[in-house]
């Protein structure tokens, strides 16, 4: 019995801010318009972040190619340079 009373309650609710002729704005109707815009506004703050944190990921990722590219540059120079050090050692001794 208490759920049909829930129910009854429950659609009369729904009918509350009905008034002849038109619909009354209550403040919980106001509330939720400011709810929808901050949440609105929360939306468009984290889509604003999300492309953000993007843009930042492949800038790390160019900056990792670029010092990958140095790191494999100077990995060669130096084994040129030790070849040329040995035989400057060998011709000097």
């Amino acid at each position: 019995m208490s759920y049909r009373r829930d129910q009854r309650s429950s659609r009369a609710s729904l009918f509350d801010d009905i008034e002849e002729g038109g619909l009354r704005t209550s403040s919980r109707d106001i509330d939720e318009r400011d709810n929808d815009k901050a949440i609105d506004s929360l939306h468009d703050r984290v889509s604003y972040l999300k492309r953000l944190t993007g843009d930042i990921h492949e800038e790390v990722e160019s900056h990792n190619r670029i010092l990958s590219q140095i790191g494999n540059g100077m990995d060669s120079t130096r084994g040129i340079m030790a070849g040329t050090m040995g035989r400057f050692k060998a011709v000097n001794y």
